[in-house]
This record gives C-alpha cells, sequence and structure tokens, in this order.
C-alpha cells in the first residue's frame, strides 16, 4: 500500500501506512538512546524511559495506566542503544486517544522525585535480574568488546550506583535536549484516512510547549569505531554450561554490501532449521541444543555474531566447526542452485514477518528516523535478488575473515 509522509511545522516527521485491519500500531520513535549518552549519564535514556509513565502536567501515573487498558489497548516502550520507542495498540476508533496519551508522556513528562525514588529500584532489580541471565548478558559485554570505551559498547540498563544519584533535574536535562519534536518520528499503521491522521497529529502537537533547543544527533556523536583485530576473552562465571559469542565488525545499514551478509547470515544461523551451523552443532554432532547468528546494524556501523551453549568440555571442538564453516564460505563460492535456495528462503522469512504488524509498525518507524526511507518488503527483495556468488564470497571473505573475529567465552 501507499504510503505518506509529512513534517509539522514544529518539526515532528510523521510516516502514516494503511492496512486492511481494524486494529492501528502507533509510536513515537524518540532519537535518544545509551549512544547519546555522556559518561555521567550512564543509563539515563532507559531510565527515561521507566519515568516518562510516572506523571505528566496533565495526567498522574494512575492515569497514564488506564489511558489504554479501558479501552482494551496496550501501551509499551522499550529502550536500545539507538533510540527510546513508545508505542500504542488500539481499535481504530481510539487511535485519537493512543496518539494523546503518547504525544504527552513523550513531550509533557515530569519526571517526578518521588516517583524516581521508587522507580530506581525497580531498574536496580532488573539490572541484578541481568546479570542472573549469561546467556543475555553475554551479548552486552560482547558489544562492549567490540566498541571500547565508546557510548555503543555500554550497557543499556546502566549503573546502579550512578542510577541511584539521577533526580528530577537530570532527568528534565536530558529531555530538553532529545525529547523534542524535530529529533522524533511518529509513525501510524492502520486503517485511517491520512486527513484525520494529519489533523489529529497536528492538533496535539501545537499544544506542545517548545522547550530546550533542537539537536543533531549525527553531529554531536560522531560514527563509533568498531574493534579492527580480534581478541579472545574468558570469563570465569560458575555457570553449568559454556556460553559462546564469537563475531566481527561488519556493515552499517546504508552499506550495499549489507544485503550480501544478511543472506550470508539467514545460511549459517538464521532462524531455519537448515542453517548449516544448526546442521553441524546440533543435528550431526549433538553439542548444542541452540547456535545461532545474527547481524546488529546502526545506521553508521554493525557487526556480527554467532552465539552457542554447549557443555565445557566441548568449547574448542565446537570452536572448531564454527570456524570450518565459515572457511567453506570464505574459500568457495555458493553454487547457482544453493544462491537460489538461500534468496528464496529469506524471501519467504521477510515475507512472513510481514505479517507481524506490530514488529512491522515499529520497524517502519525506526527505518524512517534513521533513515528517512520506508523500505518496502518489494525493495528488500529485488536488492536481495540482485546478490551474486561473488559478492557473498567477498563479504565472507571481509566478515569472517579470522584476524577480525573476537571470541567471549563464559564458563
Amino acid at each position: 500500500m501507499m504510503y505518506t509522509t509529512y513534517t509539522l511545522p514544529c518539526g515532528l516527521q510523521i510516516i502514516h501506512e494503511p492496512s486492511r485491519s481494524p486494529v492501528v500500531y502507533c509510536g513515537y520513535v524518540v532519537k535518544a538512546g545509551t549512544r547519546h549518552e555522556d559518561l555521567l549519564d550512564t543509563g539515563m535514556a532507559h531510565f527515561l524511559e521507566h519515568m516518562s509513565f510516572k506523571g505528566t502536567t496533565h495526567r498522574r501515573a494512575c492515569h497514564i495506566l488506564n489511558g489504554l487498558e479501558r479501552v482494551g489497548g496496550d501501551l509499551n516502550a522499550f529502550t536500545t542503544k539507538q533510540e527510546t520507542v513508545y508505542s500504542a495498540t488500539v481499535l481504530r476508533e481510539d487511535f485519537a486517544r493512543a496518539a494523546d496519551l503518547l504525544t504527552d508522556i513523550v513531550f509533557c513528562s515530569t519526571y517526578p522525585q518521588n516517583e524516581i525514588q521508587r522507580e530506581v529500584e525497580v531498574i536496580c532489580d532488573e539490572i541484578d535480574s541481568y546479570k542472573d541471565s549469561p546467556s543475555e548478558l553475554i551479548f552486552d559485554e560482547f558489544e562492549a568488546l567490540m566498541y571500547p570505551n565508546q557510548p555503543l559498547g555500554r550497557d543499556i540498563l546502566g549503573d546502579a550506583d550512578r542510577l541511584r544519584q539521577y533526580n528530577t533535574v537530570d532527568a528534565m536535562r536530558f529531555a530538553r535536549r532529545y525529547y523534542c519534536p524535530s529529533n522524533a518520528v511518529f509513525y501510524v499503521y492502520g486503517d485511517l484516512a491520512p486527513e484525520k491522521v494529519h489533523a489529529t497529529m497536528s492538533r496535539l502537537l501545537a499544544a506542545v510547549p517548545r522547550r530546550g533547543s533542537d539537536v543533531s544527533v549525527n553531529a554531536a556523536f560522531p560514527a563509533p569505531v568498531p574493534r579492527s583485530e580480534g581478541v579472545v576473552q574468558v570469563v570465569d562465571r560458575g555457570t553449568h554450561q559454556a556460553h559462546v559469542l564469537m563475531g566481527a565488525p561488519a556493515f552499517g545499514g546504508t552499506d550495499p554490501r549489507r544485503f550480501a551478509l544478511l543472506l550470508l547470515n539467514n545460511v549459517l544461523g538464521g532462524p531455519g532449521m537448515n542453517a548449516r551451523l544448526n546442521v553441524a552443532l546440533r543435528e550431526k554432532a549433538g553439542l548444542v541444543y541452540a547456535v545461532d547468528s545474527y547481524l546488529n546494524t546502526y545506521p553508521d556501523t554493525g557487526f556480527w555474531n554467532v552465539y552457542f551453549g554447549c557443555d565445557i568440555a566441548d568449547v574448542s571442538r565446537c570452536l572448531k566447526m564454527v570456524h570450518r564453516e565459515l572457511d567453506k564460505l570464505i574459500d568457495k563460492p555458493m553454487t547457482p542452485s544453493q544462491l537460489a535456495a538461500a534468496k528464496k528462503q529469506l524471501r519467504g522469512q521477510i515475507g512472513i514477518s510481514v505479517d507481524a504488524s506490530e514488529s512491522y509498525a515499529t520497524a517502519m518507524g525506526k527505518t524512517f528516523a534513521h533513515y528517512g526511507v520506508h523500505r518496502h518488503i518489494e525493495g528488500i527483495v529485488e536488492s536481495l535478488s540482485e546478490v551474486t556468488a561473488t559478492q557473498v564470497q567477498e563479504v565472507a571473505h571481509e566478515v569472517f575473515h579470522p584476524a577480525r573475529l573476537t571470541t567471549l567465552i563464559y564458563r
């Protein structure tokens, strides 16, 4: 379907794609993530996400909590290294209610001190819970290895001691810098007339007080510099099984080589049971329960990695098997039939993923916020269809080169 984009006088960008469903998915993508924090503001982006639900100039926390629940809707938020997203899912007739509530918590939150003292302990409990999950914690520690001494390598949740020092003044300072309409995108995916979306958002944003100056996030924060040479780090955590993460720097979200890497990643450790690493390590050797590979892509950088958990005694054997699969892709180009099959499988997976409407809507908003475009499935499929076996092999040689691989092992 055709989509509509426009910018309100206050600077807010809006993207709206119609759907045939009576359910509307909408939200704000605020370009304020972990990578935008100063060293003294560690964890601030995630902290503001929590505190935005604790009161505004128009609503108390209880009113925010019940704002959409009473009509059967859903209100949520999450923070990444790149942005903070506030989202809502409602029936079509409740869109204005959802947009009003979202606009209020994003641009009019007051971050009351009495709520901060309680909510910080909730976040600290979240940090402790996370530390008890090595299969999740290892991903953050790996990113710290990939981007040493840089904001992109810091933990999203922040440091408990520093969090307990934050107050309303700190929260307002961060919000004034980043939580302004020109640093955000509002996305809508639902069966609504474009005129209704425009009129609703124009009315709501006209009432938003201007606070602070607009920022240029890209100008303020230069591109991160990933580790160029690999390292091996072993951490003794006393876990029952070993957790292993291995990877290397890759490409940013505008690099055309990312399509060849997307194909490679899916062949190696995508969700399909026929992924090469799953066949080698689980189906044939029976050494792991799960092995997966991932792409982490930011607008200006990125990295690729493989994760598996296994018996501590089997770590070396599993690593050799992973390297063997990587070497195959480096040394020998995929045959025409292998390449065609890989493209067909990935096309199917992408097509099915579009049916997950909430994820599709969020991805639309995030892509428009960071790249200024809406990447339709047709365009992605077309780019994948143009990838050649030579390009795949060249990317494999660059990304999977042994000297570039960093390995983190928990045991």
